[in-house]
């Protein structure tokens, strides 16, 4: 089947492209945003169904990390600290060329700068973010059920997140 006609793609499978070009040949970065960008979805439809946070929630998971080449380059870290130095320039150029709303960018770039820093969490799409980058962390860096228990306890607070980690990881 051959799709036809030159549509524009909407500006989410956009910003998609443009990380995954940023990124390039370092499949690892572009698996993890796209994984962390499915569990946000999942929770966001949950947790705050039909509203504007759901495209802010899809922009910030996309390029939550795409500071980490520019922290490895400057700093040679991918320190979560760096990520967040590095990472909103990048995240404002990327949704500014594709003519994102400057409120939306403002608001992907406060949690894109944040979003290591968890005393910092001022809203259900922060929250979401966090969430959705945690069920991926603890599979991706083998986490342990104490730290899993201790992060679900401290961290998550969505019905739908903590649902899915008990599901994946504890029950």
């Amino acid at each position: 089947m051959v799709c036809t006609g030159a549509v524009e793609p909407p500006p989410f499978s956009r910003v998609m492209e443009r990380m995954i070009a940023y990124f390039g040949r370092d499949a690892k970065r572009i698996n993890h945003a796209l994984k962390v960008c499915s569990f946000a979805q999942i929770i966001a439809a949950r947790e705050c169904p039909g509203t504007e946070l759901q495209e802010i929630i899809a922009y910030t998971a996309i390029l939550h990390d795409i500071g980490i080449h520019e922290a490895e380059r400057k700093y040679n870290s991918t320190s979560g600290n760096y990520q967040q130095i590095e990472g909103p320039p990048i995240a404002r150029q990327i949704l500014s060329d594709l003519g994102v709303a400057p409120s939306i960018i403002d608001r992907v770039c406060f949690i894109t700068g944040n979003h290591h820093t968890y005393t910092n969490i001022d809203g259900i799409d922060f929250q979401v973010l966090v969430e959705a980058d945690f069920l991926v962390n603890i599979f991706e860096d083998e986490m342990e059920r104490q730290a899993t228990e201790s992060v679900l306890h401290r961290i998550f607070r969505t019905e739908t997140g903590r649902s899915l980690l008990r599901i994946m990881y504890l029950d």
